[in-house]
Parts: structure tokens; sequence; C-alpha cells
């Protein structure tokens, strides 16, 4: 206490300079108009930088926020317009009016995703997705984008996914020819990639050019209906028994941003059967073998 008080004493010249400069700038701007239209708008102009500053700071914390309702609120309106295109198909039963393929889609769990890493000059061409087994994506799900079929999921780790695309020689997906019963094997043999080829389609097929081929629904990877392309160019195949047809791709794969990854419960079904039965059938084997020997 003592040692405040000597403090006090010692500077009580400059307290009293400041308070007087206080109260008189007080007084100044207080009962002076000018002084006072001046002291606003000087207070306003700092005070408006400050709060500026400061939004700016907390706008850039919030970023990540922003970005995710962002991105769940693009999520709600795609779902939207699958909707409202979906009503407005059954109405008008005009596929003109359709935009891409979610329509086909609409009813499955679809995983959003982004492709970071692609390749186009390779026979055995590979796709990486930076959505895995957190969240929900499985080995052999089908892969699909807003123009058409994709690929199936090679193989998912925790965060990422690869995906075996059309492009590529092992790519091998049941396609048919769109409200036709007729059905072949979809195949890339490199080359160009806006090409591929529809193999073992019946000779006594009836189609025309420019007919649309889409997944027939028959394998446990797609359902039916996904656009893979048209019909560019008939051949005979190589024993002249069916025809081979040259199918031109609607998926730009040399551009491809955003896919999606087809969670379908009745094809997940569909392949524990198929595993079932081919786990009951193989002790069978077994023991037919050792009989054998």
């Amino acid at each position: 206490m003592h040692n405040l008080t000597e403090f006090l004493a010692r500077y009580k010249h400059w307290f009293l300079f400041v308070a007087l400069e206080v109260l008189s700038m007080v007084l100044l701007f207080r009962f002076n108009d000018y002084q006072g239209s001046v002291w606003f708008t000087s207070a306003n102009y700092v005070a408006g930088l400050a709060y500026e500053a400061s939004s700016k700071v907390t706008s850039y914390l919030t970023m990540g926020e922003v970005n995710e309702r962002l991105t769940k609120r693009n999520l709600e309106l795609e779902h939207q317009v699958r909707e409202l295109s979906s009503q407005l198909y059954d109405k008008t039963r005009d596929s003109t009016f359709l935009r891409g393929q979610y329509r086909f889609l609409s009813k499955f769990r679809l995983i959003q995703a982004k492709v970071v890493s692609n390749s186009l000059d390779r026979p055995d061409n590979f796709i990486t997705i930076n959505k895995g087994t957190w969240d929900g994506v499985r080995k052999d799900m089908g892969v699909a984008c807003g123009n058409g079929v994709v690929g199936i999921v090679y193989m998912a780790g925790i965060h990422y996914a690869v995906v075996i695309p059309v492009l590529n020689s092992k790519s091998n997906i049941s396609c048919s020819i769109q409200g036709r019963d007729y059905f072949g094997y979809l195949h890339w043999n490199g080359g160009a990639t806006d090409m591929a080829y529809l193999d073992d389609v019946p000779r006594h097929a009836k189609f025309k050019l420019g007919d649309r081929i889409v997944t027939s629904g028959y394998s446990s990877v797609f359902p039916a209906g996904v656009l893979v392309g048209k019909i560019k160019h008939v051949y005979n195949s190589e024993d002249g028994l069916s025809y081979r047809l040259a199918i031109e791709l609607s998926t730009d794969f040399g551009n491809l941003r955003d896919v999606c990854v087809i969670d379908d419960a009745s094809i997940r079904e569909q392949r524990q059967v198929i595993k079932a039965a081919q786990d009951s059938i193989k002790p069978i084997e077994d023991q037919n073998a050792n009989q054998g020997e």
C-alpha cells in the first residue's frame, strides 16, 4: 500500500493531465457538432474495420462446417431433382425430359464420391475414389456417374477404394438393348476411350443403330437400366454365330470427377445367396474328388 501511495504521489501530475485531457475531449466532441460528427465517423470506420477483421477470422474458422452444410444441401437438392425427374417421366413418358441416370438409381442408397486418380492410357486402367469401408463401400459394388456406368469396386480400404472401370481389359458387365430382352457382355480392348464392344448378342436379335445399351440386371453388381451407351456399329462375331456391337460409351472417362457407389440391398442379398450356394457346393466337390482318388 505504501508503494502504491508513493507511486500515485510521484506521478499525480501526469494522472491529472490525462484526466483533464479526457474531460476536454469529451466536452469538445459532446458540445460541438462538427467535432462530434468527425469523431462519430472515425469511430464507426475503426469499428467497421475491427468487425470486418473479426468476421473474416470467424468465417475462416467455420469454413469446414459451412462446406459440410453446403455438401449436405447439394445432396438434398440432387435427391429432389431425381424425384421431380421421376415424377415428370411418369406423367409424360418422354425420356427427353430426363437428365442423367439418377432416375434409375433413386430407390437405392448412393454413396457420393470424388475421383482422386484415373488412368486412361493402359490396357488395365484403374480409378481411385475417396470413399471406403468407413462410408459403406464394399468390394463388387457398382459405380456410376450422371452419364452412366463407370465400373465395379475392386478393392476397398477404410477411406479409399479402387474401381475397375469399363476401360479395363478385365471388365465384364452384363448389358442389354434397352426395351428388348437381348443381352451380351461389355468388353474394352484398348484404344479409344469412348468405345467398347458388346459381345454374344444373338443373331435373331432385332435392333438398330443408335439404340441405347443399358445394364441388364442379370449380374450381382448393377441394377437393370443404368445407361452404358448407344450402338455405333454392328459386326459379326469371329465364329459367325452372334453379333458384336460397337458401343459409344455415354461416360466421359477423360473428364470424370463425381461418381456414386450403388448400395443396393437386393443385390447384396443376391451376392450372399450366390456365395452361400458356392460354399455349399464346395464340400460336395471336395468329397467327390476324394472318392475319385
